[in-house]
């Protein structure tokens, strides 16, 4: 008895491996000789390739290791506080609504 998958569900599982990988980037020196880990010759120009889903195309080049780690990995975005909200004139700072007015309040009314 054969455990094989269908032609068709193999090829659908294929596709949807290909489609998710689309898109992934990587920077590769521009360097003579084979890849090595990215951390060798910090100083070398990269190429910045993007996954077409059959092959790598290149999209950029990076002047050194450093602006390709910038390219590849991007700050997380700031999240923006709110506005803090404009407190009318005549309004003074105190703790809320049900606030004790102070003596100077009092007599000043």
């Amino acid at each position: 008895m054969h455990d094989e998958e269908p032609l068709e569900d193999w090829a659908r599982k294929r596709e949807e491996r290909r489609n998710a990988s689309k898109g992934k980037l990587r920077a590769v020196p521009l360097t003579g000789g084979p890849h090595r880990g990215a951390h060798v010759d910090p100083d070398a120009p990269r190429a910045i390739q993007e996954w077409t889903g059959t092959e790598w195309e290149t999209v950029a080049v990076a002047e050194d290791l450093a602006a390709a780690k910038a390219l590849l990995f991007p700050p997380a975005p700031v999240e923006e506080k709110p506005t803090e909200w404009d407190r009318p004139p005549g309004l003074g700072k105190g703790r809320g609504r049900h606030r004790k007015p102070t003596p100077a309040e009092e007599q000043g009314q």
